[in-house]
């Protein structure tokens, strides 16, 4: 089984629907995802509002998850480590104690054609912000459930 982690700065906007958004576009059996903040703000809240009500929208549920901080043992425990923004890479690689945990850390849009490869923080903003990153997470998780499932389901 693939194991996935999204990471974010404090679990309640990009990286729960990162989650929300790979989930539903994986297939349970093959790929396990998770999300979690490089900060410790919001361990064990729900996500933001916003973020629950732009997932619902799209028919995703994200209400059920609770923010948790990254732990050394993320390392160990995921295949591959998306971040949202250069600053979750800087925490990262300066947690990894190997080349092969910097070698799972990855920039989530990195796994698109867009030239900005920065999931922008939508926190302060209003509810487009939102509805942005969530199209901008959904292109690059559509192209990892493609080389996940080798079918995109």
């Amino acid at each position: 089984m693939t194991k996935i982690l999204m990471v974010c700065l404090g679990n309640i906007c990009r990286s729960p629907l990162a989650e929300g958004i790979l989930k539903s576009k994986i297939d349970a059996t093959k790929v396990y995802v998770d999300s979690a903040g490089t900060a410790g703000y919001h361990v064990g809240n729900p996500p933001d509002p916003r973020s629950i009500n732009t997932a619902m929208n799209h028919g995703i549920n994200i209400a059920n998850q609770r923010c948790r901080q990254f732990a050394q043992e993320d390392f160990e425990k995921f295949d591959a480590i998306y971040v949202m923004d250069n600053n979750n890479f800087i925490d990262l690689m300066a947690q990894a104690n190997s080349r092969k945990a910097k070698s799972k850390v990855k920039l989530l849009l990195e796994e698109t054609t867009l030239t900005n490869k920065e999931v922008p923080d939508p926190y302060y903003g209003g509810e487009d912000g939102f509805e942005t990153v969530f199209q901008l997470i959904s292109i690059a998780c559509e192209n990892i459930a493609t080389k996940t499932n080798g079918d995109g389901t």
